[in-house]
């Protein structure tokens, strides 16, 4: 498989990895089309870009005519765990997700389903931590959709581009790190490049795993 000219949709702009993700798919020969959706306009204009803003991501039925015809989705929306509590943790990572990857299976037959987890998922969903229970539930069920292809993102630390505007404030105190921590454990140390050309290559041409993790982010994003 090697597809090209790919139509994608993705979730979570107006943060960090969304907007990174983003910026890769606007600078990819191999992106033709590119559709996000946000809850506020992102205030971008691009000859590939195409927004939808929608306030309710519990309730997507009202726009779900306008979410067919697309080969992938980068699904880069998310919250911390820190600070919530379980049940509103539970709905806005494993409802939300679940209710716009359903939509978006049944619209798109064809469709290869991305999704940013996060380094240390509990796909046993049977650990002792809330947050890697739930993301690895999530993973699990998002799996069983009837996408073409669904691949699980695991990264840890995540460089930032340079120039982007959502990156959160405590990387540039952070970022120091990342030289060292790559040579030392660069499994979970990646570049937001690296995270957005993988995403791309995997939904262009697939890949051996389902659970992507970050050495396997590096390798497809040097691809």
């Amino acid at each position: 498989m090697n597809r090209q000219n790919l139509k994608v949709i993705i979730t979570g702009t107006t943060g960090m990895v969304g907007e990174g993700v983003l910026h890769e798919c606007l600078n990819s020969a191999d992106i033709a089309e590119v559709l996000i959706i946000n809850r506020k306009a992102l205030g971008l204009s691009h000859p590939k870009l195409n927004e939808i803003i929608h306030a309710d991501f519990y309730n997507m039925e009202p726009i779900a005519a306008q979410l067919s015809g697309y080969d992938a989705c980068f699904f880069c929306l998310g919250v911390s765990s820190v600070g919530m509590k379980a049940n509103e943790y539970y709905k806005a990572t494993y409802t939300l997700t679940l209710h716009v990857a359903g939509i978006l299976s049944r619209v798109n037959t064809d469709m290869t389903f991305c999704y940013v987890s996060g380094a240390g998922t509990d796909e046993t969903e049977s650990g002792r931590s809330e947050w890697a229970r739930v993301k690895g539930k999530t993973e699990n069920d998002i799996a069983k959709l009837p996408f073409r292809e669904t691949f699980a993102f695991r990264p840890g630390f995540i460089k930032p581009t340079q120039g982007l505007t959502r990156t959160h404030n405590f990387y540039k105190y952070v970022n120091w790190l990342f030289p060292i921590g790559r040579a030392i454990y660069p499994k979970a140390f990646c570049t937001m490049k690296e995270l957005g050309v993988a995403m791309i290559n995997v939904a262009k041409s697939g890949y051996s795993k389902r659970i992507i993790e970050g050495n396997d982010i590096i390798a497809l994003g040097r691809q």
